[in-house]
């Protein structure tokens, strides 16, 4: 089942931490997500929206369940969605997955990874095995072949909590979520 609205109209670190042991879905490829990262309203630096609203920012600020997407130092797309009410700012960056469906096509995309389960490690990587483009931004991700589902049947996990990484601004707040021990996260 996709996602609700909902699901994503609540603080953007309780979303961060619930996406873990979801799937992402576009098109053929689908993964687990076992590492988030979250990007709050209140005083987050690293936030793209701490620099408030503008054309690149915009969707952050607008209903929740759509996906921000944007280019990271001229290399590699990052995917995030937006959480939060409408009209406040806040977003989680989806780090890594575990690869499920679609995997020979994730194989072509990123040919180099010769370990299904580092196929989608990191956020760069992510983005590229699944087809997740800048053409995206703004998509709604409660409806279509670009949406996040509730697992089948799904083994418990221990969640851990650390700081972000790669960036520069607020740095020590704990807001970086991974599924414990899981060999597919990001180093």
């Amino acid at each position: 089942m996709t996602l609700p609205r909902s699901f994503y109209e609540r603080r953007t670190v309780e979303v961060a931490r619930d996406l873990l042991g979801m799937v992402l879905v576009h098109g053929p490829c689908s993964g687990v997500i076992v590492e988030t990262e979250a990007y709050t309203n209140e005083g987050d630096l690293a936030a793209h929206s701490a620099a408030g609203l503008t054309p690149r920012t915009k969707v952050i600020f607008g209903p929740p369940g759509h996906a921000y997407v944007y280019l990271s130092y001229g290399v590699h797309e990052c995917f995030n969605i937006v959480a939060e009410p409408d009209g406040v700012a806040g977003c989680v960056l989806i780090r890594a997955l575990e690869p499920l469906t679609g995997i020979e096509l994730m194989r072509q995309r990123r040919p180099a990874e010769k370990r299904d389960y580092r196929l989608a490690s990191g956020p760069g990587n992510l983005t590229r095995v699944m087809g997740i483009t800048r053409e995206l931004y703004g998509r709604d991700m409660t409806r279509g072949d670009f949406v996040v589902e509730t697992p089948g049947a799904t083994e418990p996990f221990d969640v851990t909590v650390t700081t972000r990484i790669g960036i520069t601004k607020t740095v020590d707040l704990p807001l970086r979520f991974l599924i414990r021990g899981h060999r597919s996260v990001s180093r």
